[in-house]
C-alpha cells in the first residue's frame, strides 16, 4: 500500500477560485451569500443562495469549448484545471483518473427543457441541451480539461458524494492503480434544488446558522472542488509541495430514512474512519462538520460527535455559513479546508454563530472568527439524503527528509 498525499487544490466558490484567494476567504469569515440571480425568485419567501457570481469558465479552462459544456460539468473543469495547475502537473496522461461527485448534475438543463414543455407542449428537446444533460460529464469534463485518459467516472451519492469520490481516489492511488488522481465535486444552484428544499421547509430566510440556537436552515449553493491525490514517493520524487496526507476514509448508508440523519450509524461510520486511519478520537485536532443549519442535522451531527469523542470532542465547524450547501461539492470544500488547516495551521470559523444551544453542550462551532491552531488530524463529515455518509480523515503532510 502506497501513502497517499494531496499536492493539488482547486476551489471554485462564491467566497474566492483558487487556493490563495479560497483560503484568505475562508480565514476572514467572508460570506458568499447573495439574492439569487439565476432565475426569478420572486415567487418564493426564500431568495437567497450561494451562487459564484463571477464564474468565468473561459478565463479558468483551457482546452474545452465552453459552449459545448453546462454550468456544472464547467465547475468540475475549472477546478481540476486549478487543482492540476496548484500541483505543477500539467497533462496527466493515461495513467491519471479523474473523480467527481454531485448531486444534481446537470439539473438547470432539465429545468429548462421541462419548462419549454411547460409552456409550448411536448416537442423534441433541445439537442445542445439533450446532449449537455447526462451527469457522468462533469468527470469528462474535469478528465478532458487536464488531459487525463485514465479511469473517469461521476459519483452520485447526494450531498456525500465528492467524499466518495476521494475515498475511491484514495484507493486507486494506494493500491497502486494510478499513481494520481484528480478528485472531488461539482454542483450548480437552479430552480429545481431550491425549490424541492423549499418544499422540504429547509431553507433558511436568508442566513445559514450552524449550530446556533435561532439557526433555521440551509441555503442552496455551487461551485466546483477538486484534489489532487498521488503517491508519497512520486510526490517526493518530483518535488511536489504536500499539503497533507489522506490517512483513510469510511463509507455507510444508514438505510433508515430518504432525509433524516440515523446518529448512532454516524457515529458508527466515525469510529470505521478513524479506525482505518489509524488514528484515536484523542488525535483529532479538528472537524470539519457537514454542518447544514437545519435544526434536525445539526444536532444529530453534534450527538454523533459526542457518541464518538465524549467530552473531548475537537472544535467542529462548518463551511456551510460562508458558502451556502454546495451540494455534491460541498465535502469536496470541506477536503480543501482540512487540507489548509493542516498545513496552513488554523481553524476554519462557522461565521453567523451568535447563541449557543443548550442542546449542543460542550460543542465547540469556532464561533464567529478563524483561530490560528496546530492541526496535525482533520475529519471531513458528509451525509446526504438516502443516509448517505462519507467520512475523510487527512494528516499533516509525511516528513521527507
Amino acid at each position: 500500500m502506497h501513502r497517499v498525499v494531496i499536492t493539488g487544490l482547486g476551489p471554485v466558490s462564491s467566497i474566492g477560485t483558487g487556493t490563495d484567494d479560497f483560503c484568505h476567504a475562508v480565514r476572514a469569515g467572508k460570506s458568499g451569500i447573495s439574492r439569487i440571480s439565476s432565475f426569478d425568485v420572486s415567487g418564493f419567501d426564500n431568495q437567497m443562495a450561494g451562487e459564484v457570481a463571477d464564474f468565468d469558465a473561459a478565463r479558468l479552462v483551457t482546452r474545452l469549448s465552453v459552449a459545448d459544456w453546462g454550468r456544472a460539468s464547467l465547475f468540475a473543469a475549472a477546478a481540476a484545471r486549478l487543482a492540476a495547475d496548484d500541483a505543477g502537473i500539467q497533462d496527466l496522461g493515461d495513467d491519471a483518473a479523474v473523480l467527481m461527485g454531485t448531486t444534481s448534475g446537470e439539473i438547470p438543463h432539465v429545468v429548462t427543457m421541462t419548462e419549454s414543455w411547460h409552456r409550448g407542449g411536448p416537442a423534441t428537446p433541445d439537442p445542445a441541451l439533450a446532449t449537455q444533460l447526462p451527469a457522468g460529464r462533469l468527470a469528462l469534463a474535469a478528465a478532458q480539461e487536464i488531459g487525463a485518459t485514465g479511469e473517469t467516472m461521476t459519483f452520485s451519492a447526494a450531498c456525500a458524494a465528492a467524499n466518495c469520490a476521494i475515498g475511491y481516489a484514495y484507493d486507486l492511488v494506494s493500491s497502486g492503480e494510478v499513481p494520481v488522481a484528480v478528485s472531488g465535486g461539482a454542483d450548480a444552484v437552479s430552480r429545481f434544488t431550491h425549490a424541492a428544499f423549499n418544499r422540504l421547509g429547509a431553507l433558511a430566510k436568508d442566513t445559514c446558522r450552524p449550530f446556533d440556537r435561532e439557526r433555521d436552515g440551509m441555503l442552496t449553493a455551487e461551485g466546483g472542488a477538486a484534489l489532487v491525490l498521488e503517491t508519497l514517493e512520486g510526490a517526493v520524487a518530483r518535488g511536489a509541495r504536500v499539503y497533507a496526507e489522506v490517512l483513510g476514509y469510511a463509507v455507510s448508508c444508514d438505510a433508515y430514512h430518504p432525509s433524516a440523519p440515523e446518529p448512532r450509524n454516524i457515529a458508527r461510520t466515525m469510529r470505521s474512519a478513524l479506525r482505518r486511519s489509524g488514528v484515536t478520537p484523542d488525535e483529532v485536532d479538528y472537524i470539519c462538520a457537514h454542518g447544514t443549519g437545519t435544526q434536525l442535522n445539526d444536532r444529530v451531527e453534534a450527538q454523533a460527535v459526542r457518541d464518538v469523542y465524549g467530552d473531548a470532542a475537537p472544535p467542529v465547524s462548518s463551511l456551510k455559513s460562508m458558502l451556502g450547501h454546495t451540494m455534491g461539492a460541498a465535502s469536496g470544500f470541506g477536503s480543501i479546508a482540512c487540507a489548509l488547516a493542516v498545513s496552513r495551521g488554523f481553524l476554519p470559523p462557522t461565521i453567523n454563530h451568535r447563541h449557543a444551544d443548550p442542546q449542543l453542550a460542550g460543542l465547540d462551532p469556532v464561533a464567529g472568527t478563524a483561530r490560528d491552531a496546530t492541526v496535525r488530524v482533520a475529519q471531513n463529515n458528509a451525509f446526504g439524503f438516502g443516509g448517505n455518509n462519507a467520512i475523510v480523515v487527512f494528516g499533516s503532510a509525511p516528513c521527507t527528509s
